[in-house]
């Protein structure tokens, strides 16, 4: 029998979080279409795998001996594909770095140019991901690391070293009457229609909706956008206002978009990220010296 590791995942995913909606959240699907491949897998294997209640999700007999058995398969597979496409770049000369928006800022080119100098006659193929893949193609084995805003989905399964860190400022309608200000007070804009990621994301919309500095008190969503240029429109439309890091003022400048800075919130931080299985890869090792080194010359914002 054929059966698509994807459905095991979403499985053991709502197996291990006993709710379809944290297991969603975990896997940055939608609840629906996360019911809909339980139910596929169910009719593959024709057995059930879950009881449902209000409680939760709690696994059958026929689930639990699946939950037992298939994550180490899974992960043998896992590190077999990630070997081969690793093996392949190598073989190429090529290190595929995945990256969010404007990666690790000005210090991106001093990055890359450091790897050139370590690895002659290498590449750097940075792959840009959207919003709902915090990150960026690691966990899917797309690229052999990137740069990354934390916190993120995922980091506590991965080798992460902090680069730098800068103020999150907020992004708002140039017409906005708050843009006239040179400084807002985040609790200021608790009540402002907010720009979103996907909700499928999880705590990392949350962070980026200032959830943790709300006093309970719960966002309004104007907008849900994954990519940089939906978002900055849909804030020159006016359907919201975003947090941002301070270097978006720079690199994401443009007409009917104002960025101020906020006080009361926490920063953001930009780190490189990369499996555990990696650390014997000598060009990844290459490219995290390479990031740390650029930065600690790089301000940090």
């Amino acid at each position: 029998m054929d059966v698509d590791t994807r459905l095991v995942r979403y499985f053991l995913a709502v197996a291990d979080e006993g709710s379809l909606t944290r297991a969603a959240q975990r896997l940055f699907v939608s609840q629906p279409a996360l019911t809909k491949q339980i139910h596929r897998l169910e009719t593959q294997l024709g057995v059930r795998l879950f009881t449902r209640s209000r409680a939760g999700m709690a696994p059958t007999a026929a689930g639990r001996a699946l939950a037992e058995r298939a994550p180490g398969p899974l992960a043998i597979c896992d590190q077999a594909l990630r070997k081969a496409k690793s093996a392949a770049s190598r073989a190429a000369r090529v290190l595929r770095v995945g990256f969010l928006a404007s990666a690790a800022n000005e210090a991106t080119p001093d990055i890359i140019a450091r790897f050139g100098r370590a690895r002659p006659g290498w590449r750097v193929d940075m792959r840009q991901a959207t919003w709902s893949d915090p990150t960026a193609g690691l966990t899917e084995g797309e690229v052999d690391a990137a740069l990354l805003r934390l916190p993120f989905p995922g980091q506590d399964t991965l080798r992460v070293e902090e680069l730098l860190t800068e103020p999150r400022w907020v992004a708002l309608p140039a017409t906005h009457p708050l843009a006239a200000r040179a400084e807002i007070a985040f609790r200021e804009l608790a009540d402002e229609p907010f720009v979103a990621a996907p909700a499928e994301t999880g705590w990392w919309r949350d962070y980026w909706l200032g959830t943790d500095e709300r006093d309970g008190r719960p966002p309004r969503i104007g907008a849900v956008t994954d990519q940089p240029d939906a978002w900055l429109q849909a804030i020159a439309n006016g359907y919201g206002v975003a947090l941002a890091p301070a270097s978006a003022a720079r690199f994401y400048a443009r007409p009917g978009v104002a960025y101020r800075p906020v006080t009361g919130i926490s920063p953001s931080r930009v780190g490189v990220a990369w499996p555990p299985d990696a650390d014997a890869n000598p060009a990844v090792r290459d490219f995290v010296r390479c990031c740390l080194a650029a930065t600690r010359l790089s301000p940090s914002s």
